[in-house]
């Protein structure tokens, strides 16, 4: 089988390495050569390109990925961030004639437009926080009052992961919802009721008609220890989750991700790629956060390296509309624990060009491999920062903590000019309200 995949983050990092790895897990029984897919990515990274073949395609451009698709003949495309999504890329690729794991530029206003994905659940009856959708300053603030603190803002459009913010101070809630408003004129922000407890990520393989779901994990949004400084795309993961509810999967497959799925599909406009479903566990149950409509990142490099059954014929299947008759999905028993590495700056501007070392030390850890983020090669072999998160160091061991300690072992051999990481990834268990 031949496979392209389309992006150049950690995320895309850990596809290619789970398809490269096929049902052996990432540090199980090598794979025969004759058994891998012939592995593309377009444009990828270093390390992706340990892997796969890399093409210097813009990955927001249908028509250059489409074409790509065709001349290699492949037999799937893998699109990866959210960005080409809601561009149409998979649209593109199947007018093509080539099957794509991916949503439709509709489908993907799941994640597009946080209004859109609103409407859709309330016609689905899907669990999720009150909210105010509001297009001036004065419809925030009266929406802020009606709420009370803490305060939740979100940006309606695409925003890398940082267009939330909660906060206890009104002025900084106002504030970002003003700058959402104004960055994107004639554009909207929700207003949201807060949600307590602790808050879980769960992937589903959607074809239009079938959901399967993934392993859930929990990723650390805040930027510094104790979940504290500016919101990130995300600064580690782990998975399982020992503390979550032991029916928390078929919960989130019957009331959110099924009836959303079966929505899209009354609209006309099939969902067939990943649905996230970020959730949190309330005291009064479970609601929705938010949806994406892909893989998120960096809660794919745990759950990834915990799956068992080969991804490929997986997601060929769900591409194909014919996802009941995969295989069924098996998961390791081990643990895995991711943590990012970012770039001096992070998240705020970031500074790039450091020289990286110390890679192939930390994946000298048993249990470890690291996947590459913002990374490039310079002209002398040198491997430089070149975006906000730099690195994914994943630990895999036999629990939460053998994970957790394995990890940071090989993140203590990674060397960085500036570089910044969280020390309390996977620290700590949450513990669910009372009511939940």
């Amino acid at each position: 089988m031949k496979i392209l995949v389309i992006g150049s983050g950690a995320r895309e990092h850990a596809v290619v390495t789970a398809l490269a790895a096929g049902g052996s897990g990432v540090h199980g029984v090598p794979v025969p050569d004759a058994e891998r897919p012939e592995l593309h990515a377009a444009p990828g990274n270093p390390g992706i390109a340990a892997l796969a073949t890399c093409h210097d395609v813009d990955p927001l451009d249908g028509a250059a990925v489409a074409d790509l698709a065709v001349r290699l003949g492949v037999d799937l495309v893998v699109v990866g961030p959210e960005a080409p999504l809601v561009a149409g890329v998979a649209d593109a690729v199947r007018a093509a004639g080539v099957p794509c794991f991916g949503p439709s530029a509709e489908a993907a206003r799941l994640e597009g437009s946080k209004a859109f994905a609103k409407d859709v659940m309330a016609a689905a009856g899907v669990p999720t926080a009150m909210a105010h959708v509001c297009a001036t300053r004065e419809e925030v603030a009266e929406a802020l009052d009606a709420f009370g603190a803490p305060y939740v803002v979100k940006d309606d459009g695409l925003a890398a992961g940082k267009g939330v913010v909660v906060t206890t101070d009104r002025t900084e809630a106002l504030a970002h919802a003003v700058a959402c408003l104004e960055k994107r004129p004639g554009g909207t922000v929700l207003v949201e009721e807060y949600l307590d407890g602790p808050e879980v990520s769960l992937f589903c393989l959607c074809d239009g008609t079938t959901v399967v779901p993934l392993a859930p994990a929990q990723d650390f949004k805040r930027a510094l220890d104790g979940d504290t400084g500016p919101n990130t795309g995300g600064m580690g993961a782990y998975s399982p989750l020992p503390w979550a509810p032991d029916d928390l999967v078929d919960q989130v497959v019957t009331r959110v991700a099924q009836p959303t799925v079966d929505e899209m599909r009354r609209r006309g406009t099939p969902f067939v790629g990943v649905l996230y479903c970020g959730l949190a566990l309330t005291r009064r149950g479970l609601r929705v956060v938010e949806f994406n409509a892909r893989f998120g990142d960096p809660e794919t490099q745990v759950v990834l390296a915990r799956l068992a059954t080969p991804l490929a014929p997986v997601l060929l299947a769900a591409a194909q509309g014919r996802l009941d008759q995969a295989a069924t999905l098996h998961w390791r028993d081990e643990a895995a624990v991711t943590v990012v590495v970012a770039a001096h700056g992070y998240p705020g501007a970031v500074r790039a060009g450091d020289v990286i070392e110390g890679v192939p030390d930390a994946e000298a850890v048993p249990g470890v491999h690291v996947l590459h983020a913002g990374t490039a090669r310079e002209a002398d072999g040198d491997l430089v920062s070149a975006g906000g998160r730099v690195l994914s160091v994943v630990g895999v061991g036999p629990d939460v903590a053998a994970a957790r300690a394995t990890a940071y072992e090989g993140v203590a051999r990674i060397r960085l000019r500036g570089g910044h990481h969280r020390t309390d990834i996977a620290a700590r268990m949450p513990v669910l309200p009372v009511d939940a």
